[in-house]
């Protein structure tokens, strides 16, 4: 059985992925280093925050920018 050591940026993917408050098919991940920047569209302030709120729980994590752009749903 082959084991991978999961990398910042995987964790952080997971961790989007892993929360029920968002729709992460609208979020993009970059990281560089321990700093780390996400974008895209969401449907709420909320979503924008609980995205933030995923990625701050990963360990090593020192600085999120986050860029999402909230987009209302009529």
């Amino acid at each position: 059985m082959e084991t991978r050591e999961f990398t910042i940026h995987d964790q952080i993917e997971n961790a989007v992925i892993l929360c029920p408050h968002l729709n992460q098919s609208g979020i993009q991940v970059r990281t560089h280093g321990n700093r780390v920047k996400i974008s895209g569209k969401v449907g709420s302030f909320f979503e924008k925050q609980m995205a933030q709120e995923a990625v701050r729980r990963v360990v090593g994590v020192e600085h999120i920018e986050n860029d999402l752009q909230v987009k209302w749903k009529p």
